[in-house]
């Protein structure tokens, strides 16, 4: 019940690598595998070990879905917020290249906002994506 409450409040929740493979195997790359994944009521965030994948069930019978990736290679940076007092969430953004090209004089940049509950510990989360920006910076500039 706590997970369809959160979903319905805008909260992603974990789910299984196994349950996320079996429903979005058909969106997968060869040879691309999910490190790990998390759904609201419809939609699902998942992150493979080459980009991140965003399902987006729409209109009211869901059937219409739109498909999204971030390619890992271009997230930059990434803030998170944590959960205060009251109904506050946990919040974590992602800053990524768009330009087709990483080193131009035109770089285009977007951000992408993902919630969670209060409680989720994000910090791992944060962490990775945290680590993997800091390696892109050093790619693109060094």
């Amino acid at each position: 019940m706590a997970n369809l409450l959160g979903g319905l409040f805008g909260n992603y929740s974990e789910v299984s690598v196994q349950d996320l493979t079996n429903q979005y195997v058909m969106y997968l790359m060869p040879n691309e595998k999910i490190q790990m994944g998390f759904k609201l009521v419809r939609d699902s965030f998942i992150i493979t070990d080459d980009r991140l994948i965003f399902i987006d069930h729409q209109g009211v019978t869901g059937k219409k879905t739109r498909v999204a990736s971030i390619h890992l290679d271009s997230i930059i940076d990434v803030t998170m917020e944590t959960g205060g007092t009251g109904f506050d969430d946990s919040e974590l953004t992602i800053h990524y290249i768009t330009s087709p090209y990483y080193k131009t004089n035109n770089l285009q940049i977007a951000s992408y906002k993902f919630e969670f509950g209060k409680k989720f510990n994000l910090q791992p989360i944060y962490v990775n994506f945290l680590t993997l920006a800091h390696q892109n910076h050093k790619r693109l500039n060094g």
